[in-house]
């Protein structure tokens, strides 16, 4: 699988741009990244996914992890992004020709943004099957009430791909029937007052949200493939999703493990350095290994993805395994620095937020777990 070396050289110089002292004061702010993102859509990147017909650069998604997995190399927060490269699959993918040609060359030259996910909700969380956002048809529209929540970016985005329940539970054909996808256009659904946002202070500065819709209409238009459908739409996008918040865990984990073996080697106290001394190097090592190991399965399950076939386990257990070990990396990091490790000038109190998020989500490890015992092994279905 290509590595993308002269890819990562050009995001590793953008991201030189903007050192620790940047995210230091967005993070004290709370404050989304602005100049970052921007930087990141004039250099193409956003639009990395995107086909070269409609103005991208039509990379794979070995592409795209590369990418994000060198943002978080370098130290800065891909978080802020990512959405608008897994977000984009569901459109190109199952968006009409007429959608593709409306709004993926304006994603592509930064015009609009295509951050916001619109899924989950406070009373069904992961279960995805019981959310109670609906969408009922009304002429030329439908009409959207309902809540979602950890909606991220939504503040900083123009677009939301959006699930709703279009039929009933109690009447769709099945458990995985009734629920479609929307196109929303969120500039314009603000400004009619039909959505609201409410923004969400959580342990890391991510730009999460809890949105209100109020009869908010939406074209039939926008309705992305075939009504009643959405789910498995929402389904074929996330072994991408999961493949790629991966890359991005192991570039914080090698973020980590560079830090802490560099001041290591620096480091000295009773006349030795304390990387001599193994009670320093092994949990160090020991955290090389588990990024190397979960590295290994990333480029498996991308390669899976890639060739057509079903990526459903790799990309479940290399996101498992690519968060546990950049939280192994940084926590060898912050043992090694001691005192510093929680000052925030050294970023490794911001990074170590930042990467505990994906052990939760998109999704969590015990929903992995779930998934492995029963798709994997054979096990009986647990929920």
């Amino acid at each position: 699988m290509e590595q993308y070396e002269s890819v990562r050289e050009e995001v590793a110089k953008l991201c030189a741009d903007f050192p620790g002292p940047y995210w230091q004061a967005k993070d004290k702010a709370r404050a989304y990244p602005s100049e970052f993102v921007a930087a990141l859509g004039e250099a193409g990147y956003l639009a990395a996914l995107i086909p070269e017909t409609y103005g991208g650069a039509g990379l794979p998604l070995s592409g795209a992890a590369a990418i994000l997995e060198e943002i978080q190399r370098q130290g800065c927060n891909g978080g802020a992004v990512h959405a608008q490269m897994y977000v984009m699959g569901t459109l190109l993918r199952h968006g009409s020709d007429e959608q593709k040609a409306r709004y993926l060359p304006r994603i592509a030259t930064g015009e609009l943004r295509l951050q916001a996910f619109g899924v989950t909700e406070p009373t069904s969380g992961t279960d995805t099957l019981s959310l109670k956002t609906t969408a009922r048809r009304d002429g030329d529209d439908y009409v959207v009430s309902g809540q979602k929540l950890w909606t991220s970016r939504a503040e900083h985005s123009d677009l939301m791909i959006l699930l709703a329940r279009t039929t009933p539970r109690e009447e769709a054909a099945s458990r995985t029937e009734g629920l479609s996808v929307f196109l929303v256009d969120m500039k314009e659904a603000l400004a009619a007052g039909t959505l609201s946002i409410r923004p969400i202070d959580t342990m890391m500065n991510h730009a999460t949200t809890e949105i209100f819709y109020d009869e908010m209409r939406v074209p039939a238009a926008n309705l992305i493939g075939d009504e009643g459908k959405g789910f498995r739409y929402i389904l074929s996008g996330m072994n991408a999703e999961r493949l790629l918040i991966a890359a991005e865990c192991i570039g914080d984990a090698k973020w980590f493990i560079d830090k802490a073996s560099s001041y290591a080697k620096e480091r000295v106290l009773f006349g030795r350095p304390i990387g001599q001394n193994q009670g320093v190097q092994f949990p160090i090592a020991r955290a090389y290994a588990q990024m190397r190991a979960a590295e290994l399965l990333v480029r498996d399950g991308i390669a899976k993805y890639e060739a057509g076939e079903n990526a459903g386990a790799e990309a479940n257990m290399a996101k498992m395994l690519a968060a546990e070990a950049s939280w192994a990396a940084g926590e060898a990091c912050i043992q090694t620095f001691g005192g510093f490790g929680f000052a925030a000038e050294y970023d490794i109190e911001r990074k170590f937020r930042e990467t505990r998020l994906y052990q939760v989500a998109p999704i969590s490890t015990n929903m992995i777990l779930s998934y492995i015992a029963e798709h994997v092994l054979g096990m009986p279905r647990s929920y």
